[in-house]
C-alpha cells in the first residue's frame, strides 16, 4: 500500500507527526484533567483552612493536661507561621515541563 500526497511526505514522516500530535492530545488532557482536579482541592481547602483554624482554636481553649497528642500536634502546626500553605493546590500548566514529547 502506498500513500501518496501532495507534500510528498512519507508513511514514516506522517506516522511520527500523527504520533507526536497523540501524545500532545494525552498531555492536555492530563493537563485538563490535574488543573480540575487542583480547583477541587483549592474549593475545599478554604473549608479545610477554616475547619482547621476553628478545632486549633477549640483546643486553645482546653486546658493543657486535657489536650490529646494529636491535639497537641495540631497546636503546633497551627503555631507555624507557613500552616496555610498546607492547603494552597496552584497549579499551572507550565509546571508539566517533565512530559516527554
Amino acid at each position: 500500500m502506498s500513500l501518496e500526497n501532495e507534500s510528498g511526505l512519507s508513511e514514516v514522516v506522517i506516522d511520527d507527526a500523527r504520533k507526536k500530535c497523540q501524545r500532545l492530545a494525552d498531555k492536555a488532557v492530563g493537563q485538563y484533567k490535574k488543573a480540575k482536579q487542583m480547583a477541587s482541592n483549592r474549593s475545599d481547602g478554604e473549608y479545610q483552612m477554616r475547619n482547621f483554624q476553628e478545632q486549633c482554636e477549640r483546643i486553645k481553649a482546653k486546658d493543657e493536661q486535657d489536650r490529646t497528642i494529636k491535639e497537641i500536634a495540631m497546636l503546633k502546626q497551627y503555631e507555624d507561621e507557613n500552616w496555610q500553605a498546607n492547603f494552597m493546590y496552584e497549579y499551572d500548566y507550565d509546571d508539566d515541563d517533565d512530559y516527554r514529547l
